[in-house]
């Protein structure tokens, strides 16, 4: 609880910077390009036209997604409705990582608190994922599938990946300062915990029950599910299909809060040395 009123009254002294530290950060990234920051939208929308090309114009053998009420949606179309949160969780896991070495002069110069770096970097990235959320809704509405109720639930998923990587960013970003090799092996086990999470193929439809269980345990899984049971199966997070998986991901939140706000009062004195 000490730590946790540490990481609160930190934030709330600072809070007016984050938002313009996020900015810059999104700036930052791109400085020197001449489209700048709309680099952070043309990079993932080029990938979602490959997507596209691939499966739609290419690939005709993937099948359509059928909801629970009778309606079909390409496989285009639920590929892109959990592979954009991906975007994010990959940049908080790669980037993210990095990202108090890369604002260390926040720490070694101006005394700013190392809790509030992986904050800010997560409200960035979080913008552009509002942005290709809104994308992924007018590809939706070309393909005559418009917004309904459960599109609100948008905002709960969105919360529940900033409550989850915004610590454990914290807990990477601080390890890879204390070990090169940490850094190496997250960015390194990225592409394998894309391939384990569902989000070229639906978890549920795995036909070994231990390894579908260890599947929808996967918070990176629900998360993706989440996205699809806006746009497509139209489930509520609360619904009884869902909430054994909700309470395992508010679970695995909790103990990423816990050894990330340990990790970060047993060394906070000292990173500003070892930076």
């Amino acid at each position: 609880m000490e730590s946790l009123k540490l990481f609160v009254s930190e934030h709330k002294i600072f809070r007016k910077q984050l938002i313009e530290l996020a900015k810059a950060d999104i700036i930052k990234t791109y400085r020197g390009a001449s489209l700048g920051w709309l680099w952070t939208l043309i990079k993932p929308s080029i990938t979602i036209f490959v997507y596209f090309f691939a499966f739609s114009v290419g690939i005709r053998a993937s099948k359509p997604v059928t909801n629970p009420d009778g309606v079909t949606f390409e496989y285009f179309l639920w590929l892109i409705g959990g592979i954009i949160p991906w975007f994010y969780v990959s940049e908080m896991l790669t980037q993210g990582t990095s990202c108090i070495k890369k604002y260390s002069y926040l720490v070694t110069k101006m005394r700013f608190p190392v809790s509030t770096i992986p904050t800010f970097v997560s409200i960035s990235k979080m913008f552009v994922n509002v942005c290709l959320t809104g994308i992924v809704i007018v590809i939706y509405c070309l393909y005559r599938h418009w917004p309904s109720i459960y599109y609100l639930q948008l905002v709960y998923y969105m919360l529940c990946q900033f409550i989850l990587f915004t610590p454990l960013t914290l807990f990477n970003s601080t390890l890879s300062i204390l070990s090169q090799d940490y850094g190496n092996l997250v960015k390194s086990l990225t592409t394998a915990l894309f391939w384990l999470s569902g989000i070229m193929y639906n978890a549920s439809n795995v036909h070994n029950v231990w390894l579908r269980r260890m599947l929808k345990i996967n918070p990176v899984t629900y998360i993706c599910s989440g996205y699809r049971d806006c746009y497509i199966y139209h489930e509520w997070f609360w619904s009884p299909s869902r909430y054994k998986s909700t309470l395992a991901f508010f679970f695995i939140v909790i103990l990423v809060w816990c050894a990330s706000l340990y990790i970060y009062k047993r060394t906070r004195k000292d990173l500003p040395d070892v930076l």
